[in-house]
């Protein structure tokens, strides 16, 4: 898949979420997902740094 793919994939979803929830539904779910991706790229920064001091 490539990128423009990708993102236009992300937005359909988007759009099929948020027409199935309310606005504080929708507020809520933005929220936690924005902490999951920063969590995310959190772990991928440590297990980089781990790796690095392996070798």
């Amino acid at each position: 898949m490539n990128p423009c793919e990708l993102t236009a994939s992300i937005t359909a979803v988007a759009n099929a979420i948020a027409c199935k929830l309310s606005d504080d539904e929708l507020s809520l779910l933005s929220v936690v997902m924005v902490q999951l991706g920063d969590t995310l790229a959190t772990i991928a920064s440590q297990r980089a740094i781990c790796e690095k001091t392996k070798e």
